[in-house]
């Protein structure tokens, strides 16, 4: 079975579309991108568009890869302050001379939809989550809208990412799965992840999760985005994997649109929060 994350974003957003509509609220989202990165530049600009498609209003902060942590600092310090701003999101990686944890820090945690600030980070961890951070959240909603439910399963993250692999793990333990993280020090990877039940790929190596490292009918999920050649590819092998699991999410078209719709479902929860209707 293909876990078709465009299918269900798009759901999911028409249906946000309405929920918006209906609201009397006008949420809106700041980005903030500092350089050029190519890619950066590309993923915001898809969020920007996808802000338009269910009626948020979106403001770019572009900010030349020479500025200092203080001056991006002072930035979102403005954004915090401004009621007409429901949400703000700091496009990462940052250039390495920025500061990073102090950025995500510095981001007010009512506006925090990234879910990165510890406060939020904390929350998920508890098991009282506010905002998870959207690419999580987004694999916990398709495994749902396909009825996969974790409750009970051994799920094994690969990966031990702020953003991905180690939130990617509370989710699981909220829903009630036995989850083990792996990473670059585990001993004996492959005979650890052919024991999932489901599979997360989140450690950025090209095709790297073979046959070897996946038990017969489990859920892959792939979180990668490689390109190999200038041609785009997961984590995982997904040609040979395919026909071993039960289910298994494609690279383009699996896990990052569900990531995009959990941003903009981030964003009007912010602002249905805030009791935000606009600019004032």
């Amino acid at each position: 079975m293909i876990l078709d994350g465009k299918k269900i974003s798009q759901e999911r957003l028409s249906h946000l579309r309405e929920a918006i509509g209906a609201s009397g609220l006008s949420p809106s989202l700041a980005t903030v991108i500092v350089g050029d990165d190519p890619a950066s530049a590309m993923y915001v600009r898809m969020k920007h568009r996808a802000c338009g498609e269910v009626g948020i209003r979106s403001i770019g902060v572009e900010l030349p890869a020479t500025v200092t942590t203080a001056e991006v600092l002072s930035h979102i310090d403005r954004l915090n302050r401004d009621r007409s701003i429901n949400a703000i999101l700091v496009q990462l990686p940052l250039p390495a001379h920025i500061d990073t944890a102090q950025v995500i820090e510095s981001v007010d945690p009512q506006k925090d939809v990234d879910g990165f600030h510890p406060g939020n980070m904390g929350r998920l961890f508890l098991g009282r989550p506010v905002f998870s951070p959207c690419t999580p959240l987004g694999i916990m909603t398709l495994l749902s809208a396909y009825d996969v439910e974790p409750e009970g399963m051994h799920a094994v993250v690969v990966g031990r990412s702020i953003d991905v692999g180690r939130p990617m793990a509370a989710l699981l333990l909220n829903a009630h799965a036995t989850v083990t993280i792996c990473h670059s020090r585990t001993r004996d990877l492959p005979s650890i992840a052919r024991t999932a039940d489901i599979l997360v790929a989140a450690v950025g190596k090209p095709r790297f999760i073979g046959p070897p490292m996946v038990k017969q009918g489990a859920v892959v999920i792939d979180v990668g985005t490689n390109r190999i050649n200038g041609v785009l590819c997961g984590d995982v092998d997904f040609d040979r994997v395919k026909d071993i699991a039960g289910a298994i999410t494609p690279v383009p078209g699996g896990v990052g649109p569900m990531t995009i719709a959990s941003l903009m479902e981030n964003t009007f929860l912010a602002a249905r929060m805030q009791g935000c209707t606009g600019a004032e």
